[in-house]
């Protein structure tokens, strides 16, 4: 382990890339679309959506290289972020009978030190498709701000649990619920955090939403059970691999971008698409996760570094590195188990090209991302959600 350090600095520079092709795509994508939404409104009611749900003040936009203003996606939503984390705190603290201990571990996560990631995704699909289907109306507007706070709260819930599963001792860079309190608590507050998102869930009263939705819990545990086995043939592991990304990563996002086009009303190809963007950002989401457990710090992660390895799993980078270095697959095969394991892995995928495979692969998700919002009603909204795929293929924690 006293390599990782020399290794890290070595291989940052794998995370800060040249201008991300991602941001060339916005154009071409722009072009190729030829969908125009039909609208009965003025636009004067367009400008007083955008204007409420909008805060300029706290805008913060960059420029392409075309020269062009990208709009910040966080900065989009955030009015409707500000007291997301104050709204989770209340309605767990409001189902419970009387004050307990489980109250102070169900919010334990929720201290604004995420990245509130999939709520952001989960609101800029829900106004974007608005636009697009001229579905303004503010009942819509707030079982889509529900979508999204029950997506943070799934996302924590899976957090959770899995800090429990592999025996965390640190998460977002304090001590981790499971140590702090107790497993057996902890899988009890995980369990709450679920089941009062499933009450706000119910609450929508949209039985369509509520499927979708169910779909991710399903997915998460099935990604659970995919994590505990190893595939012997190389196509198959990288298979399988992606598929677990899928359930335990992808999957709520990809359903939460569903849900919310549905409320908006869209048509079956804007929910599709919207659940490609979803499927397609949560996949590259991963694959950069993975590719940050070699390149990044303990302290950029909130985590130790190498933690995959540690816990026996072959991520995207070692499964490249396996194509080069098949003596890897012996590794893989005992998930790391034995002394020196670990260390020969890591030192093996920093002299392969798998960590430049990975962002590769996370690239052409991105611009998969993209291209499923090419008949998307031009707005901010939808410039926002371009400007989170290069978000997520360029982020360092």
């Amino acid at each position: 382990m006293q390599n990782f350090g020399r290794f890290c600095q070595k291989l940052r520079c794998v995370c800060t890339p040249p201008t991300s092709p991602v941001r060339c795509v916005k154009a071409v994508g722009r072009a190729r679309s030829t969908h125009c939404c039909v609208s009965f409104r003025p636009p004067l009611v367009r400008e007083r959506y955008v204007a409420r749900n909008l805060s300029t003040a706290d805008h913060r936009t960059v420029k392409s290289d075309d020269g062009s203003r990208d709009t910040d996606p966080f900065s989009l939503v955030g009015p409707q972020l500000k007291s997301l984390i104050n709204d989770i705190h209340s309605e767990l603290d409001g189902h419970l009978v009387r004050d307990s201990e489980l109250g102070e571990m169900s919010k334990y996560y929720f201290d604004g030190k995420g990245k509130a990631l999939r709520p952001v995704i989960a609101l800029c699909v829900a106004h974007a498709y608005n636009i697009h289907t001229d579905r303004l109306d503010e009942l819509t507007l707030k079982n889509q701000r529900k979508i999204a706070l029950i997506s943070e709260m799934i996302h924590t819930a899976s957090l959770v649990h899995d800090d429990i599963l592999d025996h965390a001792e640190t998460r977002r860079g304090k001590e981790s619920v499971n140590l702090r309190f107790n497993t057996k608590k902890s899988t009890m507050a995980g369990d709450y955090i679920l089941g009062v998102g499933s009450k706000i869930l119910a609450g929508i009263q949209e039985p369509d939403v509520v499927e979708i939705l169910s779909q991710v819990l399903a997915d998460l545990v099935e990604g659970e059970f995919m994590q505990l086995q190893n595939k012997d043939d190389e196509g198959e592991r990288f298979e399988h691999y992606l598929n677990k990304s899928f359930n335990k990563t992808a999957s709520l996002m990809a359903y939460s971008c569903k849900a919310n086009v549905v409320l908006s009303g869209g048509s079956k190809e804007d929910v599709e698409n919207s659940f490609q963007y979803g499927r397609n950002i949560g996949i590259a989401f991963q694959l950069v996760d993975d590719l940050l457990d070699f390149v990044s710090s303990a302290d950029q992660l909130g985590k130790p570094a190498a933690a995959d390895l540690q816990l026996g799993l072959a991520t995207a980078p070692v499964l490249f590195a396996a194509r080069k270095f098949p003596e890897l697959d012996d590794l893989i095969a005992r998930r790391f188990s034995q002394e020196g394991d670990v260390e020969k892995a890591f030192r093996l995928v920093t002299e392969s090209n798998g960590l430049e495979e990975t962002k590769e692969l996370a690239r052409k998700h991105c611009l998969k991302a993209v291209s499923a919002l090419d008949d998307l009603t031009e707005s901010e909204y939808k410039t926002g959600l371009v400007q989170l795929a290069d978000t997520v293929l360029n982020r360092l924690k």
